[in-house]
């Protein structure tokens, strides 16, 4: 069924987002303006206003608008890599090459991280805004650690045993720390290659071969 064309409303408001959320991770929330959206909107200030009662509140829908695509981005890919193997680790596995790719996609069409952005800028932020960061962190390290110990129940390790909290926090690690090393050294393949490296540690932990 096709969805309704969103309302002229609707397209100004995600106009918006989309500016703050560019301009926020180039230089920062606190070095983002009101002005400079709404001319780069081409609207008014009450044009702005009657979309967000404030800058905190800009601040505090962007982040959520990004958290909710991120666990729709993991959920559908999930989804794609379970439809192709009812084997957990094939799976994954074939969900780590979906993600590479996906990834460095992403570190090509974005200027930064905004789960950095948030947590080293943590004092211009207000609490709700923060918990919303931290709470979408932990929801990818849950999907992470359910699938690996699905994983690790249908293949014991045959070597010494590591916290699988571990294991899906390196998952993690490379995703955000993968986006920075790939802005400072100019180059969009870098997540995507430690991601296949990452990939190759698990099929050897799992397999042993």
């Amino acid at each position: 069924m096709q969805s309704q064309p969103r309302t002229k409303g609707a397209r100004t408001r995600e106009r918006l987002l989309d500016l703050a959320q560019d301009a926020v991770i180039r230089k920062g929330f606190g070095a983002t303006s009101i002005e400079e959206l709404v001319e780069a909107a081409g609207i008014t200030k009450s044009g702005f206003f009657y979309h967000f009662k404030d800058k905190t509140d800009l601040g505090r829908q962007m982040v959520e608008r990004y958290a909710g695509h991120n666990k729709r981005f993991l959920a559908e890919m999930e989804a794609r890599a379970r439809e192709l193997s009812d084997d957990p680790l094939h799976s994954f596995l074939i969900f780590l090459k979906f993600y590479a790719e996906s990834m460095e996609g992403a570190a090509a069409s974005h200027p930064g991280c905004m789960v950095a952005t948030v947590t080293f800028q943590d004092l211009i932020w207000d609490g709700e805004t923060r918990r919303m960061t931290v709470d979408g962190v932990k929801d990818w390290r849950g999907r992470f650690l359910a699938w690996l110990e699905e994983i690790a129940a249908a293949y014991p390790p045959p070597i010494r045993r590591i916290d699988l909290v571990d294991l899906a926090d390196s998952l993690l690690a490379i995703t955000y720390g993968g986006m920075t090393l790939a802005k400072a050294l100019e180059d969009k393949s870098a997540i995507a290659r430690q991601t296949l490296m990452y990939r190759e540690t698990v099929r050897l932990y799992f397999l042993g071969t």
